[in-house]
């Protein structure tokens, strides 16, 4: 009945989607549902597409394991990039009426910019994506295992929930994102409360809870060493509040929006909740241990992704049907907002601001059917890669965002807020973040104390400077004088 109920859920978010393909007409309502969304629903696309599988079943899990100092990026990280979105950037890209954030570095810096901030950006929507399809496996398997089809594996299930999310996603774009992120909004906050009261009662109330987690050390915040410790802390916490900054998923939910007023309150509004609300499956996966401390076994597995299952599992072995039917479906909802953002956002980029590129004259059903076509690619891509990793979806994400903070933050922020900032500056930064990160990642890993994306965004900075204020050998893009005044000019 279980699998049966959540079958039905995944129809009728399809349904949504098709639905959803009669509201586009052109690449601007499938990229940013032609600027139009209110603010409740620009509010619940922000948080329903941020609070994902890896919120619900890794970050939490990691928490019950190793506490609040182990998670450093999500929520902390995460919250504090939206509130600075909505703070710093929100209305500087709502007033560019651009269709991507790739648009953003073309008007400022040029082409040669656009295309390689594009790129990066696009790349690391791979780790998050993955996250998202593993997720979709591990609910499908779990399933598969509660009602005796042994043959629903982990893979297979990565492979039926990519094609469930290619199918809606392909078909209604930014328009089945936001219809669906309502929804899934609604299920999310209603099923994980429900779940909540239920496990603290099976617990013996909230305050055995906390004080369990606090006798634990579970609620120290800050990490326990020394200087190696300290720095893989903040790298985490910056690579999730700054490095996913400039992205399109993040452009994308503040230019749909109907206005800027709308866009600033509702990314601000969405970030504020994230936060609050990402602590009630943390409470829930540390519920579970004290409930039954056998599921502290999990965390010794060899496989690391084995303890995002404590949640599942303890909901399946405790709850009667109907709260198993609704942390299901809460979960569900969040594996899904999330994974239809993640393939739309680089699809956008890779169309609009790469293959547009290099050919201009494309009609806007050609561009549509660009689109869909990428849709479908990145996530086979996608698919492969959950399939063949062995990462957690925490590690996953955070991976996602390291390239992004070490090659494409620097030319946003000073583009917006240096007005000496020049495209060979750009140009340098994009180069010399990304090399310094991949030599400092792949070459050295773990060896040195300073993690990779914090290097490679030390070097951006500089490349930024340097090739800012020597002699400009590679010509500067130049600016519309009002493009500058009301777009690149902080004020």
């Amino acid at each position: 009945m279980l699998t049966i109920a959540v079958l039905l859920y995944l129809a009728l978010t399809i349904g949504i989607g098709l639905y959803a393909s009669r509201l586009v007409g052109d690449s601007k309502d499938f990229m940013i549902a032609g600027r139009s969304l209110p603010l409740y629903m620009n509010f619940t696309c922000v948080f329903a597409t941020w609070f994902g599988a890896e919120t619900v079943l890794s970050v939490s899990a990691t928490f019950a394991n190793e506490g609040l100092s182990a998670i450093p990026g999500d929520p902390f990280g995460f919250s504090v990039c939206l509130v600075l979105v909505a703070i710093l950037f929100a209305k500087h890209f709502y007033r560019l009426n651009l269709l991507t954030i790739g648009d953003y570095y073309r008007l400022r810096y040029g082409k040669r910019v656009e295309i390689l901030t594009s790129a990066v950006i696009a790349f690391s929507y791979l780790g998050w994506a993955a996250a998202q399809f593993t997720a979709f496996g591990l609910v499908l398997s779990v399933l598969g295992k509660s009602a005796g089809a042994t043959w629903m594996t982990l893979k297979v299930g990565i492979v039926v929930g990519a094609v469930v999310v290619v199918i809606y996603t392909a078909l209604g774009g930014m328009w089945s994102v936001a219809l669906t992120d309502m929804i899934q909004t609604v299920v999310i906050v209603i099923g994980l409360l429900i779940v909540a009261f239920l496990v603290a009662n099976l617990a013996g109330g909230f305050t055995p809870v906390f004080e369990s987690a606090r006798h634990a050390g579970k609620l120290q915040l800050f990490p326990q060493g020394g200087t190696r410790e300290w720095f893989a802390y903040v790298a985490g916490f910056l690579t999730a509040a700054l490095g996913s900054i400039p992205q399109q998923d993040v452009f994308q939910r503040v230019t749909s929006a109907k206005d800027e007023r709308t866009a600033v309150r509702g990314t601000l509004l969405g970030g504020s909740f994230y936060f609050v609300f990402a602590f009630v499956p943390m409470f829930i996966a540390y519920a579970a241990t004290v409930i039954d401390p056998a599921f502290m076994e999990r965390f010794a597995s060899d496989d690391e992704r084995e303890i995002q299952r404590t949640l599942p599992d303890l909901v399946l072995t405790t709850m009667p049907f109907w709260a198993q039917a609704i942390f299901m479906g809460a979960l569900v909802s969040a594996i899904l907002s999330t994974a239809s953002g993640t393939l739309l956002a680089p699809a956008n980029l890779l169309v609009e601001n790469i293959l547009r590129s290099s050919r201009r004259k494309l009609s806007e059903k050609s561009i549509l059917l660009s689109l869909r076509i990428v849709v479908v690619l990145f996530a086979i891509i996608v698919t492969v890669q959950a399939i063949a990793s062995s990462k957690t979806m925490y590690e996953m994400v955070q991976a996602a965002y390291s390239i992004v903070l070490a090659g494409a933050l620097v030319p946003l922020v000073f583009g917006i807020y240096w007005k000496q900032a020049t495209t060979q500056g750009a140009l340098m930064a994009i180069v010399l973040g990304v090399m310094v990160w991949a030599v400092m990642c792949f070459g050295f890993g773990d060896e040195f104390i300073v993690p990779s994306q914090l290097c490679g965004l030390a070097a951006s900075v500089l490349g930024m400077i340097i090739g800012s204020i020597t002699p400009q050998w590679v010509s500067d893009k130049q600016l519309q004088p009002a493009a500058r005044a009301e777009s690149f000019v902080g004020d």
